[in-house]
C-alpha cells in the first residue's frame, strides 16, 4: 500500500500528559482532555481508506484499547528526542507516501490528511502548520533525515528551521491550514474542543 500514516501518541497516564495544561487545570482534568483527543484522532484515522496506519505508543504498546488492530499496527516509539523518534518511524515505513501526525490537534480531520496525500502526488513535502510555530502535520515522498536534525524541538522555532532545511535541499513544499496544537489554557479556549470541554467541566460542578 503506497500510502502510511504514522500516528504518534502518548499513554495516557496521569502526571505524564499535558503538563502545562495541567499547570491550569489540574492533571486529572488535563489528562480527561488527552483522552479525548487520542479518541477524536482515533475516529477520524480509523475513517481513511487505503491508508496503511501505524500507531506508535510512547512508553508501552496497549493491545487491549480502543485502538483495534484490525486497522492499526500497533509499534513502540524508539529512543532519543522527537527527531529521532519521527526519522526512525519515517524508516521503518518506507513507503511511497508517507505522513506523520501527533494526538494534540482537536481540530484534524481525515479531510486534511486525505489533502495532504492529494498534495504529495505533485510535492516533496506537505506540512500543516500549528499555532506554535511547529506543525502538526508531516508527509514526504521519501526520508530526508535533514529535517529531523538540529531542530529544537517543542519550540516556537521547529517550522521556521524546518523549512530552511526544505529551502537548503531544495524541495517543492505546501502547506495546510494552520489549526491550534492543544497545549495550554489559551489554545484549548481557541479550538473546536472548547465547548465540549464547557460541557464537561459543569457536568462536574453540578
Amino acid at each position: 500500500m503506497p500510502n502510511t500514516l504514522l500516528i504518534f501518541v502518548k499513554n495516557p497516564i496521569l502526571g505524564q500528559v499535558k503538563s502545562r495544561l495541567a499547570a491550569d487545570i489540574g492533571e486529572e482534568k488535563a489528562l480527561t482532555v488527552y483522552r479525548d483527543l487520542i479518541e477524536k484522532t482515533r475516529k477520524e484515522t480509523v475513517q481513511l481508506t487505503d491508508v496503511r496506519r501505524l500507531l506508535y505508543y510512547s512508553d508501552f504498546i496497549n493491545k487491549y484499547d480502543e485502538w483495534s488492530s484490525d486497522f492499526f499496527e500497533k509499534r513502540l516509539q524508539s529512543k532519543g528526542d522527537l527527531g529521532d523518534k519521527m526519522q526512525k518511524a519515517f524508516q521503518e515505513s518506507n513507503d511511497d507516501k508517507m505522513i506523520i501526525i501527533g494526538s494534540d490537534c482537536y481540530d484534524l480531520q481525515k479531510e486534511h490528511i486525505e489533502k495532504a496525500f492529494d498534495k504529495l502526488n505533485s510535492i516533496d513535502i506537505v506540512i500543516g502548520p500549528a499555532n506554535d510555530g511547529g506543525y502538526y502535520l508531516l508527509g514526504m515522498k521519501k526520508l530526508y533525515p535533514e529535517l529531523f536534525e538540529g531542530v529544537d524541538w517543542s519550540t516556537e522555532k521547529v517550522l521556521t528551521q524546518t523549512l530552511d532545511k526544505i529551502k537548503s535541499l531544495n524541495l517543492s513544499v505546501g502547506f495546510l491550514e494552520e489549526l491550534v496544537d492543544l497545549d495550554t489554557l489559551r489554545d484549548l479556549q481557541q479550538s473546536g474542543y472548547y465547548e465540549h470541554f464547557k460541557v464537561f467541566i459543569n457536568d462536574r460542578e453540578d
